[in-house]
Parts: C-alpha cells; sequence; structure tokens
C-alpha cells in the first residue's frame, strides 16, 4: 500500500510499505539496513489485512471516501443498480456500520483502526467470492458516513468496479432530484448485465491508463 501519501501522489518504489496479512504489521525486507523502519503507514489498512485473510483468492481491494456513495451509507434508500454497467451492484448495496462494531474503549473516529473492525467489515461483504469461475465480478460495501470497499479478482476489474460504482451513485442521486419515481434494474437485468460486465475490462482499462499517462501535472512516475 502506499505510505501515508494520498495513493495518487504514489511516484516510486519508496512511496509503498508492504504488509503482512496476518496482522497487518510492515514488513522489513532487510533487517540489516541502516534504516529499517518502514515509514508511516495508513490506519485503515486493516480493511485490507482482513479481507485478504477471509478471502485468500482475492488479489485486489479497494477502499474508497468517493463522495457520491456517501449519502446512500446514510440514507434508507438503497445503492441499486440503475445502469448497464453497474448489475454487479445488485439490488441494493449493503451497508457496514461502524457503531456496530465498536467496543466502549474503541477511538469512535469512524476509522477502521484495529483487526477486530476490519474483520466485522469483511463479514458484512456480501455475494460470491469473485473468481474465474462464474460471472460474479465484484464484492462490495458501503461504510455508514465513510465511503465504500470493493473487491475483485484482479487489479482492472476492481477499478472498473469502483469506478462504475461512482457512476451508478451520482446517476441514481441525479435521477432522484428530477422528483419522479427511479427506475432501477430488475434481478434479470441485474444478472444478465453482471455477466457482461464479468467478461472484463479490456475496453475501458487501456483508456484509464492512457488519462493517467497525460495527466503530467498530478500523476509522475520517478521509478
Amino acid at each position: 500500500m502506499s505510505r501515508y501519501l494520498a495513493p495518487a501522489l504514489v511516484a516510486a518504489p519508496a512511496d509503498l510499505v508492504f504488509y503482512s496479512i496476518d496482522n497487518a504489521e510492515p514488513l522489513i525486507a532487510n533487517p540489516q539496513d541502516v534504516c529499517p523502519s518502514p515509514p508511516v503507514g495508513f490506519s485503515e489498512r486493516f480493511i485490507h489485512s482482513e479481507i485478504y485473510k477471509a478471502y485468500p483468492s482475492i488479489t485486489s481491494v479497494i477502499h474508497s471516501h468517493a463522495l457520491p456513495v456517501i449519502p446512500f451509507s446514510i440514507s434508507p434508500r438503497p445503492l441499486a443498480a440503475c445502469f448497464h454497467m453497474a448489475g454487479f451492484l445488485g439490488t441494493g448495496v449493503p451497508v457496514w456500520d461502524f457503531a456496530d462494531a465498536y467496543a466502549d474503549s474503541n477511538q469512535q473516529d469512524m476509522l477502521v483502526r484495529n483487526a477486530k473492525l476490519g474483520a466485522s467489515l469483511t463479514k458484512s461483504l456480501r455475494g460470491e467470492i469473485p473468481s474465474a469461475k462464474h460471472s460474479n465480478p465484484a464484492k462490495r460495501l458501503l461504510m455508514r458516513g465513510h465511503g465504500m470497499v470493493v473487491v475483485a479478482q484482479s487489479i482492472e476489474m476492481c477499478v472498473l468496479c469502483a469506478i462504475y460504482t461512482v457512476q451508478n451513485a451520482e446517476i441514481l442521486q441525479t435521477a432522484r432530484g428530477l422528483g419522479e419515481e427511479v427506475k432501477v434494474l430488475s434481478e434479470r437485468e441485474v444478472t444478465d448485465t453482471r455477466n457482461t460486465t464479468a467478461k472484463g475490462a479490456v475496453k475501458p482499462w487501456p483508456l484509464w491508463v492512457r488519462e493517467v499517462e497525460i495527466a503530467s501535472e498530478i500523476y509522475r512516475n520517478l521509478a
């Protein structure tokens, strides 16, 4: 994971920290190094470690604070699939609530700061484990007042599902703002659009890579 740095600013190997899945503690590549202590990392690394621990076949986890999804984490109205690229969202994304997992002794700042909170979040992930054997491309979860988690078998598919989750939230909010009843995807449409999405990110991925390459004012590669 990136060290305590906005992920978009990662530019070199020194910006990355390797962690043990078992305890989310940083790994030291060479204990004989002059400065073996790793840089400060993210407190919410327990989200990633507990998901990888529970689902060994998973290779990619995205945790995001994307603003468009947060209203659906604090509202009784579910984040349901409403356009053809978001069938993996189903008829409603589950919401994990920090309040259900806190111990009285916990710092209740709505951050996943320990393994117990990470394990509680992981148990709330719904859907089949993403794999090449079936058509479910991702597991997904909203975090109350905080953001979202997307889990997939590949980096490309995880990014695809994260992007389309945010776009679906934006579309749904815009449609509801029109003041009429919104028609979301039916169960059959959810299944069939999910099957199509599961075929991969072959088409959009090169475009997203190119967008990063030309956004030189933000993204740098110093490796």
